[in-house]
């Protein structure tokens, strides 16, 4: 079989199939948005060479695209806590609060376990590459992509295919994707922005 590449390390395998992708929701407990389900059974990314390290720089994964296929289950979980994680740092370590949690507790323990069981109920984030995320969700579509660290969460892209040709250099983008504002889609994480 011919493997497409992609730039920055990356191959493009088989695409999952319908099975595939049951068996990871299920396993999982999210579903795909509509695009991110049609982006990964066109073909799945593979890290297929280390990537570039620039010195002084931090990188969120060494193997960036999530191995959906034959990925280590905790190491897929890592990914898909990594934004609740995220802002349980902040709580804990630089006094963030989200206005909808009600009085910020005194102690930082009392503010975790509160973020904690505030966070369950927010919408799943599903990785895409390193720490770019799209919300879960089947019957959705079009979400922006955003770039997530810790509480600092910036738009990455217009949906996914306007992040795949920003992220990955696609030269036929267009300038009018430049102009155009992404709308802010899922609750809690939109007040990040």
């Amino acid at each position: 079989m011919r493997r497409l590449r992609l730039r920055d390390g990356c191959d493009i395998d088989a695409g999952l199939t319908d099975a595939e992708l049951a068996r990871i929701e299920t396993q999982f407990g999210f579903e795909f948005a509509d695009d991110h389900r049609g982006f990964l059974a066109a073909g799945l990314p593979v890290n297929t060479r280390p990537q570039p390290r620039e010195p002084g720089v931090i990188y969120t994964h060494s193997e960036p695209w999530p191995d959906w296929r034959d990925g280590d289950p905790a190491d897929l979980r890592e990914l898909l806590d990594w934004p609740v994680h995220g802002v349980l740092f902040d709580v804990e370590k630089n006094g963030f609060w989200h206005d909808s949690w009600g009085p910020r507790p005194d102690t930082s323990a009392s503010a975790i376990a509160i973020a904690r069981r505030m966070l369950v109920d927010v919408p799943k984030m599903v990785p895409i590459y390193g720490h770019r995320f799209l919300p879960a969700g089947r019957g959705t579509y079009g979400h922006p992509v955003l770039s997530m660290w810790q509480t600092d969460v910036i738009y990455y892209g217009l949906d996914l295919v306007d992040y795949i040709g920003r992220e990955f250099g696609d030269p036929d983008r267009g300038e009018d994707a430049d102009r155009a504002q992404p709308r802010a889609t899922v609750e809690f994480w939109r007040d990040l922005l």
